[in-house]
């Protein structure tokens, strides 16, 4: 067959830079491929006869065989110039795939044709809870009992159950190799260390061994199997930090002295990532001279490279047969692109159900560029965005853009480096909302432990911990009364149970009156799975506003009544229409997760009539009121309009801790009466009111 120029395939999607980065997807979702047939209009008699087809095949498998997929197109021939196609597909297993588009043109009974799309795009399949997952971080040495004393390994696993039942799927350690000895930090970041005291884990290396050791005061290599094996038993994943410096003490100083960089005196340079300076750590030098061999010509410069990059690789490839295939990597920006598009493209061929997060707090473009050459997960600066402003301008990013396809951000409410400002007075309300922030706006999220306990002592000034577990060893009081662990584990039960918070790029925020009001709905619509979530981003004070739901992203038409389910509480409200009215008291619940959709499971309305007695003589002065706004434009009457209506109705027609459905329901069929002028609700009728 002969290739046609009758019509040409456009707009293929997903597609990153012309073919020049993979797209990413996940095992357990459809991969949606899309593209644009263009064709002319003197060709366009051809087009009942068009047949597209998605075509794929694992890129690195022994079998080159292409599985073929038909393409449906969005209307069934028409004379239109272009036609929009679509197909799905279902991998089977994870690693790295090709695909493209190719197409027939049947242009009688004898002849075909061919159309191809001139590219083959990658697309790295990867296990699910690279997109949706809960991290937990795990300070190994500080889950023991014995003051200044190491926990082990066994500590460790005397604490998986609490953590489960938090409903963490992912546990992530900080390094777990021997730390140095040279320039060893003390508490709080000093410049020294006392004979007993720990050191920094990212200072790696001493003479029990480097990057594929285990720390003695942890255990041993089979303790840390062991460890993974416990993990596993309770569903969790481990995820090891995989920090690519080292201590002066590193036996890689003795044997290759040429990996590193030197002062003009001859000393090896110390890490940096300004403002920050490592004292106790020295940084690789990814293009070293290579070495000197007065018996050989010695190496070139790409064989000293090869050398040291295969060796920091084989770093990687030693814990994944220990069991470990989850990474968080230390600032991966702060080291060559060209070094992590080379292992990850090879990590991603020899190992494909392999897991990478980008420990990367830096600039936008960065952190695009890490994620297109291959990291399965971000970093973000989720973890200073604090108002209703700065989280939507930020997250709409990664959300409303071709991001998607390749960049998966994880939010962090903390780290063992970062105690934010927002959570830094303690109040229970800051440490609640930000987590639910990040566990619902996000599919994946994690925390660093303590903050459960409400941990929040920092330096004056700063976003650092004092007392970091970083620096020397810490005793927890994991039963603390002053706890939100059912309230984490609650969060973590609505995100398994509602697929629509399994995803991060179906997020759409809703409007609202109120600047402290923050909302916004996730849907997933071949589950008929809708959740909105309401949030108080100020947690000292009560907020109220009207916010405007798209119904239609729910498969909700704006004249259906419609129910929501509050998962937190279990309140179940009646309602319809786009705009409902909501008010949060952060003392109470700071965050509403609502579920939408048209069922009455668990809706309840008991008839009080003292409810139904005081909407009608609320509703009466109410009126009594607005009619000498309106007429009078009394301000006084203006005034007390105003002060009755938040005062003494807006609690019990709003949606929050106060509301009463009897009373609401009796108010807003007053309103709808013809003699008041027909409103569709209280609020309407209030807000209509000049001047209000």
């Amino acid at each position: 067959m002969k290739e046609s120029k009758k019509a040409i395939i456009k707009n293929v999607y997903p597609e990153i830079d012309g073919d020049k980065y993979p797209v990413k997807t996940e095992i357990d979702r459809n991969f949606i491929v899309s593209c644009n047939l263009i064709c002319e209009e003197e060709n366009r008699k051809f087009l009942k006869g068009i047949h597209l087809y998605t075509k794929y095949r694992n890129k690195y498998s022994q079998n080159k065989k292409w599985e073929k997929i038909i393409m449906k197109p969005s209307i069934e021939g028409g004379n239109l110039e272009e036609i929009s196609y679509k197909a799905e597909i279902k991998f089977n297993s994870t690693g790295t795939y090709i695909y493209t588009i190719e197409g027939e043109i049947r242009e009688d009974k004898q002849r075909k044709m061919i159309i191809v799309y001139d590219k083959l795009i990658e697309v790295i399949v990867e296990p699910e809870y690279a997109r949706f997952s809960s991290w937990y971080v795990m300070f190994h040495r500080s889950q023991g009992k014995i003051p200044n004393k190491s926990a082990t390994f066994k500590d460790c696993e005397e604490r998986l159950e609490d953590i489960k039942q938090m409903g963490f799927d992912v546990i992530y350690f900080p390094p777990i190799h021997p730390i140095g000895k040279t320039n060893r930090k003390g508490p709080n970041n000093k410049l020294w260390a006392g004979p007993n005291e720990p050191g920094c884990p990212w200072s790696v290396g001493n003479e029990f061994g480097g990057h594929k050791s285990v720390n003695p005061e942890l255990g041993t290599l089979d303790d840390f199997k062991h460890f993974i094996g416990e993990c596993k038993k309770t569903g969790m994943e481990v995820a090891l930090d995989i920090p690519l410096t080292c201590s002066y003490d590193h036996p890689y100083i003795k044997e290759h002295p040429n990996w590193f960089f030197y002062n003009t005196d001859g000393t090896i340079k110390c890490a940096e990532n300004p403002p920050k300076k490592y004292e106790d750590i020295i940084p690789f030098n990814f293009y070293p001279s290579p070495k000197k061999d007065p018996l050989t010509t010695g190496q070139n410069a790409d064989e000293a490279r090869i050398e040291m990059w295969e060796e920091l690789k084989d770093i990687f490839v030693f814990w994944i047969n220990q069991g470990v295939i989850t990474f968080r990597v230390d600032n991966p920006h702060t080291k060559p692109t060209e070094f992590w598009t080379w292992l990850l493209k090879k990590l991603k061929k020899e190992h494909p159900v392999v897991v990478l997060l980008s420990e990367a707090f830096t600039y936008y473009e960065k952190l695009e560029e890490l994620a297109k050459i291959g990291f399965s997960q971000s970093y973000t600066y989720f973890t200073w965005r604090d108002s209703k402003r700065e989280l939507i301008e930020y997250i709409s990013k990664f959300t409303n853009s071709y991001l998607t396809t390749f960049l998966r951000p994880n939010f962090f409410t903390n780290t063992p480096d970062i105690c934010p400002t927002i959570i830094q007075t303690g109040n229970k309300a800051a440490f609640k909302m930000r987590i639910a922030l990040a566990a619902t706006l996000s599919s994946a999220y994690g925390m660093y432990n303590g903050y459960e306990l409400l941990e929040c002592k920092a330096f004056p000034n700063t976003d650092i911990y004092v007392d970091s577990e970083k620096y020397q060893y810490k005793i927890w009081d994991w039963n603390n009364p002053n706890n939100i662990k059912d309230y984490i584990s609650k969060l973590n039960t609505i995100r398994r149970e509602n697929t629509s918070l399994q995803y991060f790029d179906n997020l759409t925020f809703c409007n609202s009156t109120d600047d402290f009001l923050l909302s916004y709905v996730k849907t997933d619509k071949k589950n008929k799975n809708a959740i909105l979530v309401v949030v108080n981003v100020n947690q000292f004070n009560s907020h109220q506003g009207r916010i405007t739901i798209p119904l239609e992203l729910c498969g909700i038409s704006s004249s259906e009544e419609y129910f929501l389910h509050d998962l937190i509480t279990g309140k179940v409200y009646k309602t319809y229409g786009r705009e409902n009215w909501f008010k949060i008291n952060p003392y109470i619940e700071p965050v509403y997760i609502f579920r939408i959709d048209t069922s009455a499971e668990n809706y309840s309305v008991t008839i009080d009539y003292s409810s139904v007695e005081l909407a009608k003589k609320h509703f009466e002065y109410f009126f009594q009121l607005r009619e000498k706004v309106i007429k009078n434009n009394d301000p006084y009457a203006r005034n007390e309009l105003t002060r009755f209506f938040y005062d003494d109705i807006a609690p019990k027609t709003f949606i929050g801790p106060e509301f009463n459905q009897a009373y609401m329901l009796e108010m807003d069929k007053l309103s709808k009466m013809k003699d008041h002028g027909q409103y569709p609700s209280i609020e309407n009728m209030y807000y209509v009111t000049p001047g209000h």
